[in-house]
């Protein structure tokens, strides 16, 4: 570390806070490349759903467990918060770019782009531009199989032996095309900057991650090659240890199955092999992966015998206290890891999570089928446009609604704004009984040009969406009652996530309320490892800072 990092990190640890100045002073030396690193490895952690107020909850009740020692060990920002819209993709890539989806292009695992043509094209001349950008399971070569159709024997105990090269199990012909070269898109190259594995190999240092779909290869980053060892277990394929043939997300013990798999795929790596421990290659600089168990737990009324989702003081019930102390043994078995292979001293771990949930009040959830407000719309559009189709091309609706639309001018995002602020209807409570809603369940429509402004995105870009809706408080969509929690939406349910660094190159003990982004783990990440943030593109574009860890 330079003189005024180690300068500041003496003083943190003295003083157990963080400053306001002290956060100035850690923005400016941080924001420099340091040629001294200060680990030689980052393990990076994210759990879906967990929210701040969770991890607080735990660790005040398990002060002795592996998720307050963790804490203990380095600076915790209570004031963190991911991505809008808050989905596993851009949560995910934002993590890793340091960008917002305005500077990478990533709105959702399911999106749209006006300017790529629909998946199948192999005729591009004249062919009408505007395509949905599917990059969830549907992708895979055999969405219902763990390995996503590898063709492994033995699943799912032979999971280990899945590739980590992920993008050859996706199926071209479900990825958009792109009108130039009339080639599928594939989701590496749909990511507009690079990320710290791109940045991290072209310093020759080894690259690992660990996901729930074979479409995180768009992790890769531009070059396709970012990260060495992909391990993308299907999460939404069928659980067959299980009854009722269904996925690995239905049933919480199965998630925690699931999980379990990417922990032993990190422990190997760890050890300094490869994800399935066939080869020795050596501890990555930067690896990690990402747990479920915790966002099945919020989203499911009951599994397993135990209730899902928040008590009515907003605390964790029983099912997510569960994988709460799933996800501290596991977290605590890669530690215990780094210490055993002696790289305890020499690797920073950083927790986070991709995304919150929301409701946490169970007495705020207001289901609304989103279906028939859609429908509603493209029928009102038509009735004074009898020539025109869908004005809607593309829908995603989890707790946010996110529209694009065939046509895009100002009259028709106007329209469709106006459309939906004045619907009302019956949705369901958690009860599964009527409760009504106004406003289509939206505080607020972000329509045209105030939508691109949201997002930090130009005008007119291709993959903005026309609308992006910002639900009232508890409101999810869904045309049933098996869920109970969703992400996607603006509140602070869906935003605030627990943000700690701790371990090579932190000072112990540090609470900060300073706000941050998890768009900040990126430049962190490589200034951790000596090598200069800037060279990632995003925080070029947005100029995003590294945290004040330093």
């Amino acid at each position: 570390m330079n003189r005024r990092s180690v300068r500041l990190a003496a003083v943190l640890g003295a003083a157990g806070a963080l400053a306001a100045g002290s956060i100035a002073q850690a923005y400016a030396a941080g924001d420099r490349p340091d040629r001294h690193p200060a680990a030689r490895h980052v393990l990076l952690i994210s759990v879906d759903g967990l929210h701040q107020s969770d991890l607080a909850w735990y660790v005040a009740r398990h002060p002795e467990s592996a998720l307050a020692r963790l804490v203990g060990g380095g600076v915790e920002y209570t004031a963190a918060r991911t991505t809008t819209p808050s989905d596993s993709f851009p949560g995910m890539v934002a993590q890793v770019t340091g960008g917002g989806p305005g500077t990478t292009g990533v709105y959702y695992d399911d999106s749209y782009d006006a300017a790529l043509l629909p998946a199948g094209t192999t005729s591009c001349a004249g062919a009408r531009p505007g395509a949905e950008v599917d990059l969830t399971e549907d992708l895979d070569r055999d969405p219902a199989a763990l390995d996503a159709g590898q063709g492994l024997a033995g699943l799912p105990g032979s999971i280990l032996s899945m590739t980590g090269k992920p993008a050859g199990l996706l199926d071209a012909a479900k990825l958009p095309v792109d009108p130039r070269t009339c080639l599928p898109v594939q989701p590496h190259s749909y990511l507009r900057v690079n990320t710290v594995f791109d940045v991290a190999r072209d310093a020759g240092l080894r690259t690992a991650w660990s996901d729930k779909h074979a479409a995180y290869d768009i992790l890769n980053g531009p070059s396709g090659n970012g990260i060495q060892d992909l391990f993308t277990p299907e999460i939404n394929s069928v659980a067959t240890d299980y009854p009722g043939g269904k996925d690995w997300t239905k049933n919480n013990q199965a998630t925690e199955e699931y999980d379990h798999y990417k922990v032993q795929a990190v422990l190997n790596e760890i050890d300094g092999y490869d994800h399935g421990r066939t080869h020795r290659v050596g501890t990555p600089a930067v690896f990690g992966l990402n747990f479920q168990a915790v966002s099945t737990a919020q989203k499911l009324p009951a599994s397993n015998g135990l209730t899902g989702g928040y008590a009515a003081d907003r605390t964790p019930g029983p099912l997510v206290a569960k994988n709460l102390e799933f996800v501290d043994g596991e977290v605590g078995a890669l530690t215990a890891e780094l210490r055993r292979q002696h790289l305890a001293d020499s690797t920073t771990v950083v927790l986070s999570a991709k995304h919150g949930q929301s409701p946490t009040d169970p007495a705020a959830l207001t289901r609304i089928d989103d279906a028939p407000l859609l429908a509603g719309l493209n029928a009102a559009w038509k009735k004074l446009h009898p020539q025109a189709g869908d004005l809607v091309a593309h829908a995603v609706d989890d707790d946010a609604a996110l529209l694009w639309l065939n046509d895009r001018s100002p009259e028709a995002t106007a329209f469709a704004r106006a459309y939906l602020l004045a619907q009302s209807g019956t949705g369901t409570n958690i009860a599964g009984g009527p409760k009504a809603f106004t406003r289509s369940g939206l505080a607020e429509v972000y329509a045209g040009r105030a939508a691109a402004a949201y997002f930090g995105a130009r005008p007119g870009d291709s993959r903005v969406p026309d609308l992006y809706g910002v639900t009232q408080e508890g409101v999810v969509y869904t045309g049933g009652t098996s869920k109970i929690a969703e992400h996607g939406g603006a509140s602070a349910d869906d935003l605030d996530v627990p943000l700690v660094v701790a371990g090579a190159g932190t000072p112990r003990g540090v609470r900060s309320s300073a706000p941050v982004q998890t768009k900040q783990i990126a430049p962190t990440i490589l200034s951790l490892l000596g090598l200069d943030p800037r060279d990632l593109q995003a925080v070029r574009a947005e100029h995003t800072r590294v945290l004040p860890v330093r």
